[in-house]
């Protein structure tokens, strides 16, 4: 069952997030998603 999580930044973050979401045409969302997801692939 997915789960809903928040997530606070600072401006500049918020920017890197944004742009990010324009060139690869996606949701702010969804560079988050796959943020967390290669962050925990790369902890492994």
């Amino acid at each position: 069952m997915p789960r809903k999580y928040s997530v606070v930044c600072e401006d500049s973050l918020a920017a890197d997030i944004e742009a990010l979401a324009r060139e690869y045409d996606i949701s702010e969302q969804e560079v988050l998603h796959q943020l967390v997801e290669v962050g925990l692939e790369a902890r492994d």
